[in-house]
């Protein structure tokens, strides 16, 4: 690499005023690069904030239309749906997840119905709200069966694409389950539904908070690694990937975010594929009890979410979405 030599180069001097630093930006944020999570609930008139993330709430059905029109307005493309249901509708073989008037199935219905295609719609593909032992699949002797947990996500897919959702994003970390799901949703017409692929999803310890939001927590007797990935290893997710690829997946996944920043970058130079980011809710919840400690100051909110686009993310899936949108929203009025 050829570059200057101290006195005639001085880097500091494009960094003197702030109108040179953003003339120089390298990466840019925006309100285009987000997905909000949302968790529905039961009941009626319901908004009920999740104890372990903070301001982050569960909503009824009924009060999504004031939480999505608020992300619209602030432009952001997309909303990730996920339920927290009953324990009463949990048992072992996750069938709440094929009925039809499920938490989600009903989430997918209102929104489509009341803001069309002004946003879209991303849902989980996944057990784990559903069982009784709070695993991503059917469990048998401690050991998540991967051919038939697939024929269960086969049908959750179809069913969530037949409510109007417009990205399946499977989560479960099954083998094979991609190219399954695609061929079942071709079969049944729904060829132009995304897939969105989990292909990268570790078996972290930051996703405590979310198994608060989806009741799943307390059910999980133990944990994910024998079909989530060991966060010691990096080679195996290029070997996910191409498999995903390989089955027909428009985007993937790296899950958890921060930890990861390596991971994406290695993915996006590799394969040229959308590459999603999850700031998931361990992470989210850290900086803001950070902040609300004075541990760290808000500005940390940004600079998490912009090291995200600097590894390469296409987008990114955080709870900070909204907040930080806004203020983008307000940056634009200024202007």
């Amino acid at each position: 690499m050829i570059t200057g030599k101290f006195p005639n180069l001085r880097l500091r001097r494009l960094r003197r005023f702030e109108w040179s630093r953003r003339l120089v930006e390298e990466n840019n944020l925006s309100s285009n690069d987000f997905v909000y999570p949302l968790f529905i609930i039961d009941g009626k008139n319901k908004k009920i904030p999740i104890k372990t993330m903070p301001g982050i709430y569960q909503y009824s059905i009924d009060k999504l239309g004031g939480i999505v029109t608020e992300v619209i307005r602030n432009k952001i493309p997309m909303i990730a749906l996920f339920p927290s249901i009953t324990n009463k509708k949990k048992d072992k073989h996750g069938l709440e997840a094929l009925n039809e008037d499920n938490l989600v199935c009903k989430g997918i219905q209102y929104i489509k119905k009341k803001f069309k295609n002004d946003i879209g719609i991303m849902s989980d593909v996944a057990l784990d709200p559903y069982t009784s032992h709070g695993h991503d699949g059917i469990l048998k002797n401690k050991y998540v069966l991967n051919d038939k947990t697939i024929e269960v996500l086969m049908k959750q897919a179809l069913l969530q694409s037949q409510m109007g959702c417009d990205v399946i994003a499977p989560s479960d970390m099954m083998d094979g389950r991609i190219g399954k799901i695609r061929k079942y949703l071709d079969k049944h017409n729904f060829q132009n539904v995304q897939l969105l692929s989990y292909a990268v999803k570790y078996a972290s310890n930051f996703y405590g908070p979310f198994r608060d939001a989806v009741g799943s927590k307390k059910k999980l007797k133990s944990d994910k690694k024998n079909y989530q990935m060991n966060f010691a290893n990096s080679s195996e997710a290029f070997r996910e990937v191409a498999l995903d690829i390989k089955e027909g997946a428009d985007m993937v996944m790296v899950k958890p975010g921060m930890p990861y920043l390596d991971i994406i970058k290695s993915i996006k130079e590799s394969f040229k594929i959308p590459v999603l980011a999850y700031q998931v809710s361990g992470e989210y919840s850290l900086i803001k009890n950070g902040i609300k400690k004075g541990i760290v100051n808000e500005d940390a909110i940004l600079e998490s979410l912009i090291c995200f686009k600097r590894a390469g993310a296409s987008a990114i899936v955080t709870y900070f979405a909204l907040e930080i949108a806004k203020k983008f929203w307000l940056i634009e009025i200024v202007f």
